[in-house]
């Protein structure tokens, strides 16, 4: 009896000694003698930041191979694991110890659970109904063959590294893995690549959108099998799903909608209807994870029913993505990374079923979808693109991956292997599409590529780019300035230029761009009182003028090249820009960043014709002003050289209006005495240049024309320059080139892109109501890059509202 008790002491004892207690949540600090390491919450603290700082360094220097930010999440995951840091115990046992994992893995799927809710915002159901046949072929061809193929591996791993699995969870665990195609990184690749927007980037989104669903659907089974009860219990868990589906679809998208439709454009929706929402998600987790089929469903079919119009679910996307995309959807990474271990592939036989596995995923996919493209008509390069797009892995595959772990249907080993495969798939998308389809050639020479030209008669094509609603109605102002009286008249072809970003709202842009057809015309407005939209309607049916709206979806350091693969494309003889900064109430001037400054300049060196950069200080006011009420004043300051040629050139068409007051200003540089303010001598050519240009003006548009005023002024300094200028009076818009022969007029110059005057008039100090439009002349002998898209052709054959092919989507 007594050996019994004692028996029983030891076990107790080792017990204690194996079952360390669990973690505090806070220290007392390190001055009363705790580690803040041996606690929850600043382990936690230093997790996330270690997390966060090593994918952003990985991002950044995956980024010149364009690769999307999944794969440093992923690959940063791995190397915190066992597979490299992880492999110094001292490292593991102090940052991720075991008894932190618990903790972690409760924030990362928290993290997770809102992210599939971003990522359900992101799906519109009603672009997958109206999925066309082709892609409808190829998502479905692209999904059976690879579950076939991976069925049939499966067989072969069940062999060698995956003895023991259970045989049916395991096939449908295979075959998922195989087949998915992962929605969010595809899109964000197709941006990369420019051809979000084109045929083939719509036909991948189409398909990769249907796919996305059929996944889940598929996932959602290989769970309900992989549970240790009979086959009976499986039936239930998918028959309760399906009942939980159809509750939330006639129980709580109408809720979603009540509040949606009590939401109206341009009010701040309410916080209890936010907190409501975020609440429900939480819930439909728990009641999936009774049911047995993981809390991520929940969440995800409440982001597929929540209304996509309205501000609703813009201000849902606006509170939850930068938290959780940001901080804590990479602890998902790194907690699948501390469950992979790359050192379990050892030998031969390891390493070639991980070239087995990634033969099958690679074949079946791409094959799959090139065989059904091939026969839906679809010419083969753009086939053979279309099914390596559609090989792209991603989160969701990790989901099924860790899934399949955490219910011992996956093996260490198998796990890795899998995991490896979804890297190494994502990551040759981007350079194998770089490498075989390559839209980007030399465009179609056209005539006119700049505002002064022989043939006064002929037709001015404008590009006019803008940013969101505050630029609309000065750019409309100036387009009505620019009508001019010639009967071949004015086509304006404005673009919007929206960023697209790591964040899930980037998606649903273009969802709602491709929604409304236009980019800023909301025509599912409940009320239909936005003053754009009256604005730019009301605009084009009372003018002659054909405005043509675009859209350009891209990350800020490539989207110069939409705009100019659009100006070469449309033939445009001037692209409007908006300057990087924008006017505060007090006057001053407010920059938007740095990196809108870059794609100004960037489009300055490789514009396909000339360009003209708005610096915007209200011209007219808030709203468009009507042809009749019209009444501007331009000033056109002159010293020569091709850009104020240029700049005089569009002056000139802008002074035939009725409305406006033309002032011209040249000056004339006397050098002989005190500090000229040429920066160098004119050569003969350029004078005479001016000189035949002038008396052109004076001539054939001056003469006669008392709107006109033509003035000579002689200067010997800057400070007369400056005080020429001031005495000329109240302008709305002032007209000059880029770079005339004049020294700086201000004594700093942050804003090289505008040139010396256009600095100075851009300057706070100078006006705070006269806005600046800064010329630069098209030069045929300057060295320039083309983007334009392949397909586009020199005629235009565009219709309004649908761009041919090209990176911006209608």
């Amino acid at each position: 009896m007594a050996a019994a008790v004692n028996a029983t002491a030891a076990a107790a004892n080792a017990t204690k000694l194996t079952c360390p207690a669990p973690m505090k949540a806070t220290s007392n600090g390190s001055w009363q003698g705790d580690n803040p390491l041996d606690y929850a919450l600043p382990l936690l603290i230093l997790q996330i930041c270690i997390v966060v700082v090593l994918t952003r360094i990985l991002g950044y220097i995956l980024r010149p191979l364009r690769q999307p930010r999944v794969i440093a999440e992923i690959i940063g995951g791995i190397l915190l694991g066992p597979s490299a840091l992880g492999r110094n115990q001292k490292f593991l046992t102090t940052v991720f110890p075991k008894a932190s994992l618990t903790v972690l893995d409760t924030v990362a799927n928290i993290g997770l659970l809102f992210f599939l809710f971003l990522v359900g915002l992101e799906l519109d159901l009603r672009a997958i109904r109206r999925t066309g046949n082709r892609a409808l072929a190829i998502a479905v061809a692209g999904i059976s063959l690879p579950f076939i193929m991976g069925v049939g591996t499966s067989v072969v791993l069940r062999k060698t590294i995956a003895e023991g699995a259970r045989e049916t969870p395991f096939l449908v665990f295979m075959g998922v893995a195989l087949s998915i195609t992962a929605f969010p990184v595809l899109a964000r690749i197709l941006a990369e690549l420019k051809l979000l927007t084109t045929d083939i980037g719509r036909m991948a989104m189409s398909a990769a959108a249907v796919n996305d669903v059929a996944a889940w659907i598929l996932l959602a089974l290989a769970i309900a099998l992989s549970g240790n009860g009979s086959p009976l219990v499986s039936v239930w868990v998918l028959l309760t799903g399906l009942a939980f589906v159809i509750f939330v679809a006639l129980a709580v998208r109408p809720c979603l909608k009540w509040m949606a439709c009590r939401s109206p454009q341009g009010e701040p929706v309410k916080e209890s209807y936010i907190c409501a929402t975020l609440v429900g998600v939480l819930a439909a987790g728990f009641v999936t994870d009774t049911i047995g089929i993981h809390a991520l469903f929940g969440a995800f079919i409440i982001g597929i029913v929540v209304p996509k119009e309205g501000p609703f679910a813009g201000a849902l996307i606006e509170k939850v993505e930068d938290l959780i995309s940001g901080l804590f959807l990479p602890l998902y990474f790194v907690s699948s990374g501390l469950k992979t271990n790359v050192a379990t592939i050892s030998g031969a036989q390891s390493w070639g079923l991980l070239v087995l596995v990634i033969a099958t995923a690679c074949i079946g996919k791409i094959g799959g979808t090139v065989l059904v493209s091939l026969a839906v008509k679809i010419p083969a390069r753009e086939a053979l693109t279309l099914g390596i797009l559609m090989n792209t892995k991603g989160l969701v595959e990790l989901i099924v991956l860790n899934i399949g772990k955490d219910r011992k249907v996956l093996n260490d080993e198998t796990f890795a292997v899998l995991v490896l495969m979804a890297l190494f798939t994502t990551f040759i998308t981007t350079p194998i599409v770089m490498a075989i389809y390559k839209p980007a050639r030399r465009a179609p020479a056209y005539k006119h590529r700049t505002v002064q030209r022989a043939n006064k008669e002929s037709e001015l094509r404008i590009l006019a780019c803008f940013h969101g609603n505050r630029n609309i109605p000065t750019l409309i102002n100036l387009i009505e300035s620019s009508r001019g009286t010639q009967k071949q008249g004015l086509i304006v072809y404005s673009m919007h230029l929206m960023e697209f970003s790591e964040r899930s709202s980037a998606i649903s842009i273009v969802h709602k761009a491709r929604r409304n057809g236009m980019p800023f015309w909301n025509k599912n407005s409940a009320n239909g009182t936005d003053q754009v939209v009256v604005a730019f309607e009301a605009y084009e049916k009372l003018s002659n003028v054909s405005i043509r709206p675009m859209t350009a979806i891209s990350d800020l350091q490539t989207i110069h090249e939409d705009i100019i693969a659009s100006a070469e494309q449309k033939r445009a003889a001037l692209i409007l820009l908006p300057f990087h900064k924008h006017q505060r109430v007090d006057g001053s001037m407010e920059t938007t960043g740095h990196a809108y400054q870059s794609v100004n300049e960037r489009v300055l060196r490789h514009a396909p014709c000339s360009v003209g950069i708005l610096v915007d200080r209200g011209l007219g006011g808030s709203a468009q002003v009507s042809a009749r009420e019209l009444s501007y004043t331009i000033g056109v300051l002159f010293f020569g050289g091709p850009d104020d040629r240029e700049a005089l050139s569009y002056a000139s068409r802008m002074a035939e209006h009725p409305g406006i007051d033309l002032v011209v200003l040249r000056f004339i540089v006397n050098s002989t005495d005190g500090e000229s303010i040429r920066v160098s001598v004119d050569d003969s050519e350029g004078s005479s240049a001016d000189e035949k240009f002038l008396n052109e003006f004076s001539a054939k548009v001056a003469a006669g024309n008392q709107s006109i005023t033509f003035e000579e002024k002689t200067v010997r300094r800057k400070e007369e320059v400056v005080a020429a200028v001031r005495a000329i009076g109240r302008c709305n818009l002032f007209v000059v080139g880029q770079m005339p022969p004049c020294m700086p007029l201000t004594q700093r110059n942050d804003c090289p892109e505008l040139g010396p005057v256009g600095s100075y008039l851009a300057a706070s100090e100078f006006s705070a109501v006269a806005s600046v439009l800064v010329v630069k002349q098209f030069d045929p002998t300057a060295p320039r890059d083309s983007f334009t898209i392949e397909g586009s052709s020199s005629e235009d054959t565009d219709v309004p509202n649908t761009p041919a092919t090209s990176s911006y989507a209608k």
